[in-house]
Formats: structure tokens, sequence, C-alpha cells
């Protein structure tokens, strides 16, 4: 896609699809990448926010050890910067709950929580910089539930911008979905912007399923869309690809590789 705006625009598009064809259980992801896709569904819906208050909405992840209250708990952001605005009630939105006794239990009962709701219809993804996916970090089983995990340096280095530039600031864990759980979800849509995603990027289309670089679990679902400007798919070399990879251009119709096995989902850039 040309830009974030242009990737914004195409990431509301299949959120509207998906809510127009019936579904009503979406996954939200929070940090930078996602900001241009919730402006964009604010500016359509937010005057006539009908469409959208039916749903029910499963947050990836939540920092432990931020008070209640505080503005960067992804709940607090979530609801901020969309669901609020769309009008979905804030008892249809959910986050893992990390203020439980027992954070292991709380990590099972969110998974049950979404089996119940039917599982998610659309999971929205970003990545880090070191190919993370919610905060399934280097290293990660790819097939565990919700857990809590320790954030590595690396990414309470990138999310420092969030508190003000303060790596301290940052917690040092949170509780996350599990690239298992993230798996179960019916459609999967990955979106990713600017020069620091290109490795990841890379090594997505380039590596199969690799503890190491989480991001390429997305290898196992059948149904996954990738969403990425210029800038972050720098580091592609076609020489490299996998072969069930495929690539289109924004300017250009032809479809070149495919990641997954439906024929609606590809990579963009």
């Amino acid at each position: 896609m040309p830009d974030p705006r242009a990737i914004g625009a195409e990431a509301a598009n299949r959120f509207d699809e998906v809510v127009g064809g019936g579904a009503r259980v979406l996954g939200l992801a929070t940090g930078s990448s996602p900001d241009q896709v919730y402006a964009e569904l604010v500016n359509r819906h937010a005057a006539f926010p009908g469409a959208y208050r039916a749903c029910r909405v499963f947050l990836l992840d939540e920092y432990v050890g931020l008070p209640q209250g505080h503005p960067e708990r992804y709940a607090a952001v979530i609801r901020r910067t969309v669901t609020d605005p769309l009008g979905i009630p804030r008892d249809r939105v959910y986050a893992p709950d990390v203020d439980a006794r027992d954070l292991a239990a709380a990590g099972e009962r969110y998974d049950e929580a979404i089996a119940a709701a039917g599982g998610v219809d659309l999971q929205l993804l970003g990545v880090g910089t070191n190919g993370h996916i919610a905060f399934n970090e280097p290293g990660a089983t790819l097939a565990r539930g919700t857990h809590v995990t320790r954030l590595t340096d690396r990414t309470r280095q990138d999310n420092a911008r969030f508190f003000g530039g303060r790596v301290d600031a940052v917690p040092r864990a949170a509780m996350t979905q599990g690239i298992g759980t993230i798996l179960r979800a019916r459609r999967l849509l990955l979106i990713a912007t600017g020069a620091a995603k290109a490795d990841a990027i890379a090594g997505l289309v380039s590596r199969p399923a690799d503890p190491e670089l989480p991001v390429t679990a997305l290898h196992r679902h059948p149904a996954v869309s990738v969403l990425v400007d210029p800038a972050a798919a720098s580091g592609i070399s076609e020489a490299d690809l996998l072969p069930d990879v495929r690539m289109r251009g924004h300017d250009d119709e032809r479809v070149d590789r495919m990641i997954g096995m439906h024929a609606d989902d590809r990579i963009r850039s």
C-alpha cells in the first residue's frame, strides 16, 4: 500500500466487510500501527455508530503492573481511541484480567471467554521490531494460550514513547494472548508501517514458522492478510520468498505470491 493512511482505509474496509456480513466478535491491537485503522473507522461511523454497537471486542494483551485508571492501560487506550467513539458498550470490551490474584487462571478464563463468545471473527495484529505479535516475544511457544510474559528490553525501549520516553516507566510484564489463541481466530489481518518493521516483514515472507521470529507463526493459519507500506516492505527480496507467499503492489493488480491458502488473503505493499 502507498502509505499508512491507505493501509488504514483498506483495513477499515476489511472490518466493515466482516461486520456487514454478520461478524460480531472482533480482536483489536494497540500500538502505533493500528492508529490509522481506528481513525478511519471512527471517521466513517462515529456519527452513526449502530453498525458496531452489537460487537464484542477482545484485546490482544494488557500490561501487568499499571494501576487501574492509568491512561496507558490498553483497555483505556482501546476505549478512548475506537470502541467508545464507535458506540460499543464498555461491558462488551474485554481485556485480560491483570488485576487477578492468580494470573495463570485469569489467562485460562480469558481464552474460555473468547471461546464462549464464538471465537474471534477478525483479529487485527501489528508486529514488533523483533518480530513479536501481541506480546509473544522471540522464543515463544507457538501453541500456547493466554499467559503472562516478561517483556524484552527491546520491546520496552520501543514502547517507551508511550511513557514520555522513559524506559523505566514501561512495565516489565504483560498478559498476552498466546500464539495458539491468536491462530484460533477465523481471519487474521496484520499491518506494518515504517522501516523499523522491515526486518520482521522480510523474515515473515522468507522464513517458515520459527519461535525465534514469532510473526512467522502466521504461516500456520489459512486466512491471513498482511498490509505493508513501502518502508516496511523495503527488506523483502523476491529471491528469498517462501513458495506459498504471494505479493501484490497497490499499483499492480498482478498476484505474484501468496501467504496462506485462501485466494482472498495476500501481502500488499
